[in-house]
């Protein structure tokens, strides 16, 4: 940031000039809840939505002292909640959520990991109709038209003392380099993603010297570690540490910033919303936060404009925040044809499915997932070699609280289904996938998934249960097999997938069909086209060979299964896959919904002690090990 200088740019000396306000309005990771309704669960849904959201926003615009106001989006907006999949498919149609960046009035947007979750000629079609420019500077596509731009200038005109002054904006948007990973399936030979800091340095100095006065940045990503390296997944304090970068809107990891809570990271000031002196937001999911970033400006003789003050805050919804009557008037057709899909007939279940104990028991919501993907699998290896392997399948946590919240659980209740259930059991629109794994492979993933647990040991009866350094979808459940999780010992793996004690093992009596599991054994695993990527870090993954399967994403796999047009899977009547090693005088403290209560019985082998709801809303109990 500039930050001396005696005359403005018409000469008038600066003490006599009233700063100019410029305000950052920042949205991020939306994931498509625009009406803050719960597709799911079939009723409204509080402190989230972009119609909420919306009331914020154009209250953070009219307020006084605002010179100019900007709206931003900083990605992963497309993807997330039914109406998501039901607009993926209808194509002649204005997608609601380009009407509702339209009916908003935002000015730029930028691009997450889950906006090519659809593909290239999906996001391609949507993008067509975005009312506003998009920017992504580290995805180059390889082939045709590119429907995003690199960069973005925002020209405005500021009135100061009486006089006009062209104010120069410049956008530079990143998201992971891990996207081309993740999304191979789509992106392979198609698009290459760049480094997120070095794209930066050089976009944003492009930028300053092509007249810019402040550069912004749509950053989809973390705070992530404090130091550059590359092909970061989550790299914001060092961009903040850019000379030519003056804000940033984070994203990504769905946590929140300014935050209460303190950070002992060099250079970050949480509470003041500040990292190397910038100002950073970082607005939560699901519309529960606007970003808001408020730059003092002045002319300047040298630099056009100098940063005076700089602010960063953010500003919630809850459940007294009113909608927006004409966004949720306008959204009012797509949310009920989303309503009307949603509810369309899918199968049946002959018992509840919950996601509340996900991370203390074997989960009958995994179990039926699993039992889905090996049914398929086994009808794609039929005549091949592959099909005299043992078949496992692999499933993890997609909808168990965490950074989501108290409210983000799998509930299906037991009888008919309909496809909002069955999205509710698989969320994302993953394909398919199968590797042949040996049990030394094996033995490895199951210790990086263990990794979501913390360490219990003697000291104390109080542990948190989880690591909330590892996302709850890295915890692969792999069904077929049977093995116990020793959670005495810290874990193997830390949470981007290095090995950080050699020597510990949290996997023990690793068994199929009662037989010890041999390390050149050779297994079929039943998988997501996510991991079989190689998302998540499990780097051991690579190792194991991919099987040629049709294409077929895993809802529909599930839908096939839960409506008896694929059978029963003998998976689905296996003995549950994993426990914990006991640990008698120990136990550790589950965060789940406040729903959980009217669950408990569901663990029948386990003492549990209920703590109370704490102060984000979830239900503590505490389990004896």
């Amino acid at each position: 940031m500039t930050r001396c200088a005696s005359r403005s740019a018409g000469g008038k000396p600066e003490r006599h000039l009233h700063p100019q306000r410029i305000r950052l309005l920042a949205t991020s990771d939306l994931h498509m809840q625009l009406t803050g309704f719960d597709y799911y669960a079939d009723r409204p849904e509080t402190g989230s939505g972009l119609t909420r959201l919306a009331t914020l926003i154009n209250l953070a615009r009219s307020e006084p002292g605002v010179d100019l106001a900007v709206l931003l989006d900083n990605g992963d907006s497309l993807q997330g909640t039914p109406m998501g999949d039901v607009f993926h498919e209808v194509t002649d149609l204005p997608h609601p959520l380009i009407s509702a960046f339209d009916h908003l009035r935002y000015d730029a947007i930028g691009l997450g990991n889950h906006d090519f979750d659809f593909g290239l000629d999906a996001l391609g079609r949507v993008l067509a109709q975005a009312p506003c420019p998009v920017v992504c500077s580290n995805a180059l596509l390889l082939t045709g038209k590119c429907p995003w731009s690199e960069t973005l200038v925002l020209k405005r005109v500021l009135n100061v003392g009486g006089e006009s002054h062209s104010l120069a904006i410049g956008l530079v948007a990143v998201l992971p380099p891990q996207t081309a990973q993740w999304n191979a399936h789509h992106l392979d030979g198609k698009v290459k993603i760049a480094d997120i800091v070095e794209t930066v340095r050089i976009k944003s100095a492009q930028l300053k010297a092509q007249g810019s006065h402040l550069v912004v940045v749509l950053a989809h990503s973390g705070l992530g570690e404090t130091c550059e390296k590359p092909h970061q997944e989550n790299a914001v304090i060092p961009l903040a540490a850019l000379d030519t970068v003056d804000a940033i809107v984070a994203g990504h990891t769905h946590l929140r910033f300014p935050a209460t809570s303190g950070d002992m990271r060099p250079h970050v000031a949480a509470e003041q919303g500040m990292i190397h002196g910038k100002p950073v937001v970082m607005p939560g999911q699901f519309g529960s936060h606007l970003g808001v970033i408020d730059l003092d400006i002045l002319p300047n003789h040298e630099s056009g404009w100098k940063i005076a003050r700089a602010t960063a805050s953010l500003r919630s919804v809850d459940d007294r925040t009113p909608h927006a009557k004409d966004l949720l008037s306008l959204l009012s057709p797509a949310h009920e044809a989303t309503r009307q899909a949603a509810n369309r007939p899918a199968g049946h279940s002959g018992q509840e499915l919950h996601s509340y104990f996900c991370f203390a028991a074997p989960d009958r919501v995994l179990a039926k997932v699993a039992a889905a993907q090996a049914a398929a699998t086994r009808s794609f290896l039929q005549g091949k070699p592959e099909a005299t392997l043992p078949l496992l399948s692999a499933a993890s946590p997609l909808k168990a609280g965490g950074r989501s919240g108290p409210g983000h659980y799998t509930h299906v209740p037991a009888g008919d289904l309909t496809l909002r259930h069955v999205s509710d059991l698989y969320m994302f629109p993953n394909e398919l996938r199968a590797v042949v794994a040996t049990g030394a492979v094996l033995r490895e993933w199951l210790e990086m998934a263990a990794g979501v647990f913390c360490r219990i040991d003697g000291g104390s009866r109080d542990y948190l249960l989880l690591n909330d350094a590892m996302p709850g979808h890295n915890f692969d459940v792999l069904h077929g097999l049977s093995y116990e999780i020793d959670l005495s010992v810290s874990a193997r793996y830390d949470h981007d997938g290095a090995v950080v004690h050699p020597q510990n093992h949290r996997i023990r009596d690793l068994t199929w069909n009662d037989e010890p599991v041999r390390d050149d054994q050779r297994f079929v695993v039943a998988l997501n086209n996510y991991r079989a990527n190689g998302g998540g870090h499990y780097r051991m993954l690579a190792s194991a060979k991919a099987l040629g399967l049709p294409t077929l994403s895993i809802r529909s796999a599930l839908c096939d299964y839960l409506s008896g047009r694929l059978p029963r899977d003998p998976l689905e009547d296996a003995p549950p896959p994993w426990r914990f090693s006991p640990q008698p005088g120990h136990s550790a403290v589950l965060r789940t919904s406040p729903r959980a209560r009217d669950h408990v019985a569901d663990l029948p082998d386990r003492r549990t002690t209920d703590l109370g709801v704490d102060d984000q809303g979830f239900l503590c109990l505490k389990l004896d090990l």
